[in-house]
């Protein structure tokens, strides 16, 4: 018996458990707390966007079963501009998934030391955490299964965990409705507010998504024919992560109730929750971070490794060699940087930098690619897509600079 609900979830599941990590709970989070629900828009803004450059790159895997690493390396005609592009998107999307990857798994640590004692060990003064080796573990045998449909199913799940605790704490907390309407679709942010928006764009429209969802559609999708099935499991997938971002900057609004001093993590607000969830509001947070890190810990590898065998043009599956040893690497190193304890902020930080110089460019090559009708046909990009991907275009531009300009300080 087949399930009606199957396909609405599948690809673009990923993409939404990819960008819904404990840094994205973490930005939220701080975002409710500094400017309560007037900075909604932004988000909403992500998900037009990221539903409007995701379709692209499922389009694009379906009608010519090419990931986007390697529609890059073939359109890039001069051979010096083709290694330059290559190499330029290659090292930011896997040392940015590098450095994401720490975090990621740091976030599920703290949700597991919620329920169970941190499994530390410490050996001359130097404190290990064996959790995130545990946690590298179960990713590591979910990725080298190399079997799509129960990654994406397992990825499905605790989508939907996140999205049960998320949306169930929204509600509990009674937020103020007119107040969240009014700052979901009126546009307004003081000038110290700027970095915030850009941090929440930036949390959501994530540049290695791209590579993962042109790739994975592949293995879902075998027919042009079945792009309005896309178009609608895409839509689905990249709400669903969306409004679990919207919920976390309800529930940390609603929560610090203007006070700025006294919540300051997503930890943090577990604590503000407790009046009004009791002994529940560890739990919620706990199995939400959880969550959140296991499915980030695991999709950020499998996106660097798709983005690798695109760009170099390795062929083979999942389970090829090559494309192994990247997402090894990745996992590996996010893990130790874990497990030492190394500061997660500063990672995200450095990744930001690989973030705001991809995120435009991989945009405009994005759009170039989507226009070429010898590549796409009848199915390159219309008037009204175009016009989405510039703006798009434009914002990310903006964000690439004030990301950077906010890391190095340039101005």
């Amino acid at each position: 018996m087949n399930n009606p609900l199957k396909k609405y979830f599948g690809p673009s599941t990923l993409v939404a458990a990819a960008f819904i990590g404990p840094g994205t709970v973490t930005v939220c989070t701080l975002a409710g707390v500094r400017s309560g629900y007037m900075l909604l828009w932004a988000l909403v803004f992500s998900i037009i966007a990221t539903i409007t450059l995701q379709e692209m790159t499922g389009r694009l895997g379906i009608v010519t079963r090419k990931g986007f690493g390697e529609a890059i390396r073939e359109q890039l005609g001069h051979p010096l501009l083709r290694i330059a592009g290559v190499l330029l998107v290659m090292s930011a999307i896997v040392i940015g998934n590098i450095a994401y990857e720490g975090g990621n798994i740091s976030g599920a640590v703290l949700g597991w030391e919620e329920f169970f004692v941190g499994l530390d060990v410490t050996i001359n003064g130097f404190t290990l955490k064996l959790t995130s080796v545990l946690i590298g573990a179960v990713a590591f045998l979910l990725l080298f299964s190399g079997n799509f449909k129960r990654i994406v199913k397992v990825m499905t799940i605790l989508v939907g965990i996140m999205s049960i605790v998320f949306v169930t704490t929204a509600v509990v907390i009674d937020p103020d409705i007119t107040a969240i309407l009014k700052g979901m679709f009126i546009p307004q942010a003081s000038a110290d507010e700027f970095l915030t928006v850009i941090a929440l764009i930036g949390t959501t429209v994530v540049p290695y998504n791209l590579f993962l969802h042109a790739s994975t559609v592949q293995e879902r999708y075998s027919s042009f024919t079945q792009l309005s099935d896309m178009r609608i499991e895409n839509a689905v997938g990249i709400v669903l992560g969306g409004l679990i971002s919207i919920c976390v900057v309800i529930t940390s609004a609603a929560a610090a109730n203007g006070s700025l001093d006294e919540v300051k993590s997503a930890a943090d607000m577990a604590r503000q929750l407790e009046p009004l969830l009791g002994s529940w509001a560890k739990t919620f947070m706990g199995i939400g971070l959880f969550a959140a890190g296991i499915t980030s810990a695991v999709t950020a590898p499998l996106a660097a490794a798709y983005a690798t065998k695109g760009l170099l043009g390795w062929k083979g599956d999942l389970k090829e060699t090559k494309f192994r040893i990247v997402w090894m690497v990745v996992l590996f190193t996010g893990v130790v940087f874990s497990a030492v304890s190394y500061n997660p902020v500063k990672l995200i930080e450095f990744a930001q930098v690989a973030n705001g110089i991809t995120l435009p460019v991989i945009a405009i090559f994005l759009l170039y690619i989507m226009n070429k009708p010898l590549l796409l046909g009848s199915n390159r990009n219309n008037l009204h897509q175009n016009v989405l991907g510039v703006f798009v275009i434009l914002v990310a531009l903006l964000v690439g600079f004030r990301s950077l300009n906010s890391v190095l300080n340039i101005l």
